[in-house]
């Protein structure tokens, strides 16, 4: 099959909010039962987010399913190596973002889905686990450490899509918005010359299918929206079929700054 990531940004698993774009994930592998593997370093190794997992993807979704915990349970390296490689499906749960990337990047766990993506296995995941796989990602991590004195950061992902990659867009985190720094983070790689990027918009533009080898597609569940600098944004149309995402970056360039 061809490659496949599928980057989710927003929604919740427990009201089932999310369950076409995750249909069309465990649909990708062409397995009935595919195995997939849950990995939520980002909410440091939750039990809890693990039970909604397997009620979710293994009861409801009948997928074979399996955790990788990596802050709870020191494995060794060819363990962490076996479950990775053995999964159809590698799903990436929300929460940390730098956390995560600096475990990953310590382990060699960046490296083990990068292999696991050449050899077909698909990758997704929702919030912290969406903006893994983009160059990197707009995020909240710092309000883990400190809740009253924080501030958004860009986090480096593992660079398996080209861009920059907001998810929860339109909404906030400790009732500070993420659209404007957003903007104005874009304003600032706008000007160092970075013009590839993207963003998802939450509950909104919720759910992205990016496929395929050289050239990634599209697929939205719900409308949604895209950027240019501090100076566009566009209203995406609701499509039931796959399209090329580089369809979206094509668009942006046609419309003026």
């Amino acid at each position: 099959m061809a490659k496949a990531i599928v980057a989710i940004g927003g929604g919740e698993i427990r009201t089932r909010g999310t369950a076409p774009i995750d249909r069309e994930i465990i649909r990708l592998p062409g397995k009935k039962h595919p195995k997939l593997l849950f990995i939520p370093t980002a909410s440091s190794d939750s039990e809890r987010y693990w039970k909604h997992i397997k009620e979710y993807f293994g009861d409801f979704l009948k997928c074979k399913t399996d955790v990788l915990f990596l802050i709870k349970e020191r494995l060794p390296k060819k363990q962490i190596r076996k479950k990775i490689l053995a999964a159809e499906v590698i799903y990436v749960g929300g929460g940390n973002t730098l956390l995560m990337m600096r475990i990953w990047r310590r382990l060699g766990v960046d490296k083990l889905l990068k292999l696991a993506y050449n050899n077909g296995t698909v990758l997704s995941g929702i919030s912290a686990g969406s903006i893994c796989w983009f160059d990197s990602g707009h995020s909240d991590s710092m309000s883990f450490y400190n809740a009253q004195k924080w501030k958004y950061i860009n986090v480096k992902g593992m660079g398996l899509i080209p861009g920059i990659h907001c998810p929860h867009y339109n909404s906030m985190t400790r009732g500070v918005p993420r659209r404007k720094h957003f903007r104005n983070l874009n304003s600032k790689n706008r000007r160092r010359g970075n013009r590839d990027r993207e963003q998802l918009r939450d509950k909104v533009y919720r759910s992205t299918v990016l496929q395929s080898d050289q050239l990634p597609k599209l697929l939205t569940d719900i409308p949604g929206l895209q950027e240019r600098g501090e100076v566009i944004a566009e209203q995406i149309r609701q499509k039931r079929q796959l399209a090329p995402i580089e369809s979206l970056r094509d668009r942006s360039r046609s419309i003026p700054d």
